[in-house]
């Protein structure tokens, strides 16, 4: 997997048509998966699974682990008998399918599984003890989200000391144990509506791609329960470092981002464990690992925890191999794809030859003028992965308009577009199509196009604006879109590339 020539898609389930404010794990997932396997794609990428935040993040999460209930399919619900079709009309959304709500949903469903729950039989529930014993987070998750509960939802430093100091004898609290059990149950039923997506995508030959944050919220299970594993005073609860990343392409101020900061130290003394098993979860969720800010491994941007600005900070060497030779001992092919955009440094280049982890390419990168870029399709290697645009970029068509006249040149030379109609929009943008067909020339073993550039959306689909925390990560659609995909095209440049593999075949 990923050593050979394939192609594929970016699109997130919070996009996906459906009838509830947000995309689910439902029938119409199985029709864009059929999608895919008509056009030869190899891969569906998705970003990370996990809750949400306040901002609705999906890379700020209250556990590493955890499954979004968003996502939960309620009409699947009622067909286990937990709920009637009338529940399940009660969330429906009414308003726009292009936009997602997730206030509406959050309520909706969460009231939806909470009824759920009172319904479940004897037979459910020792497949939920089957699932914790198979799940060893699931316990103290569903355990923080209890107390969350109890607590109003206040972050877990400001919790009432017989709760904001982890101990093994909260986890035998009586008070507990009907909220934990809820959301033991939520997570069984993620899980369970997910695998069936992804044994059904495995046997159309295509395998998913999961995205892994590096860091996690300091408002998590994971924090709150490995205490000692973050560099945070245990007397204070506050952390003594923070994340960020100093000025790069998508933020000149730097972007603070209030992560703490991992205690290497004390994991390397653990042998990695909290690391073993988030990555041995990742695997066993998704086909293939794609780690955020991968390049922290080797060296992190760490900030004063009460700076203003990700300016001030300063590099600090990461664990480097003796992590991932850990890694290696328990998963030995593991495929990870490592997302090493932003700052680089030669400490990052030697992670990458020491892991061969293949790298990312990102086309609209490359287009400057004034050098010869990695990131121009000409100088990629076999073994990286070749995006026309991620989650954080602009659109393709977007980037077009608001790209400098000087860089639009040269992006529409360098790929062969002749004419002065760059700007058509639609499925037959022949600037946007030439792009497309130079990355898929590329070396690049794997060559990834978001579902909006398939489509020749504008800027206003954006799915992220780095550091920008508001109205991000809406974007939806409606099958009607998914079905008017040029398919043919697709197949076309798919097999005349060759990137035609089938994964599992």
């Amino acid at each position: 997997m990923l050593d050979k020539r394939g192609a594929g898609v970016l699109f997130h389930i919070t996009s996906m048509p459906s009838p509830y404010g947000v995309g689910v794990f439902n029938e119409n997932i199985n029709l864009f998966i059929d999608k895919l396997h008509n056009m030869g794609f190899s891969y569906w990428q998705v970003l990370p699974f996990n809750p949400l935040d306040n901002a609705n993040s999906p890379y700020c999460s209250a556990s590493a682990f955890a499954g979004n209930y968003l996502f939960i399919d309620p009409q699947k619900l009622c067909d286990m008998g937990l709920v009637s079709e009338e529940d399940v009309k009660s969330n429906i959304y009414s308003k726009t399918p292009y936009t997602a709500d997730y206030e509406f949903a959050k309520e909706k469903r969460l009231s939806l599984l909470r009824k759920a729950f009172l319904n479940v039989t004897d037979d459910i529930l020792k497949e939920i003890d089957a699932f914790e014993s198979n799940n060893i987070w699931l316990n103290d998750y569903a355990i923080f989200m209890a107390i969350k509960e109890i607590e109003n939802g206040k972050p877990w430093w400001e919790w009432s000391e017989e709760f904001s100091h982890y101990n093994d004898s909260i986890k035998d609290l009586i008070d507990l144990k009907e909220s934990s059990n809820f959301w033991k149950f939520v997570q069984y039923i993620f899980f369970k509506q997910w695998f069936e997506i992804k044994k059904y995508a495995n046997k159309k030959g295509v395998a998913i791609i999961g995205d892994m944050p590096i860091y996690v919220a300091m408002d998590s299970v994971d924090v709150w329960a490995n205490l000692p594993m973050f560099l945070i005073d245990e007397k204070t609860l506050k952390p003594q470092k923070i994340a960020g990343v100093p000025p790069d392409y998508f933020s000149k101020e730097g972007q603070l981002w209030g992560n703490p900061i991992y205690n290497w130290n004390a994991m390397k003394n653990d042998n990695y464990s909290w690391w073993i098993s988030r990555i041995g979860n990742a695997i066993n969720t998704y086909d293939v690992i794609r780690i955020d800010h991968f390049r922290a491994f080797a060296s992190y941007w760490e900030v004063p925890s009460d700076a203003t600005t990700a300016k001030v900070g300063k590099w600090i060497d990461g664990p480097k191999m003796d992590l991932f030779n850990k890694v290696f001992e328990v998963f030995p092919n593991t495929p990870i794809i490592a997302e090493d955009l932003g700052v680089f440094g030669e400490d990052v280049v030697k992670l990458l030859k020491d892991t061969n982890f293949p790298g990312m390419k990102v086309v609209q990168f490359g287009f400057d003028p004034n050098s010869d870029s990695s990131h121009l399709p000409h100088n990629a290697t076999q073994n990286s992965i070749n995006y026309v645009g991620t989650h954080d970029n602009n659109t393709l068509l977007g980037w077009l308009w608001e790209a400098s006249e000087e860089e639009r040149k040269f992006a529409l030379d360098y790929v062969g577009f002749e004419g002065d109609n760059w700007g058509d929009g639609g499925y037959y943008s022949k600037s946007c199509r030439k792009i497309i067909e130079t990355v898929w020339q590329s070396s690049s073993n794997v060559a990834i196009i978001s579902f909006q550039d398939m489509c020749g959306f504008g800027s206003d689909a954006r799915m992220n604006i780095p550091g920008v925390p508001e109205k991000n990560w809406r974007f939806r659609t409606t099958q009607e879109t998914i079905d008017n995909i040029d398919e043919n095209y697709f197949r076309h440049i798919n097999s005349l590339y060759r990137r035609m593999y089938p994964v599992f075949n």
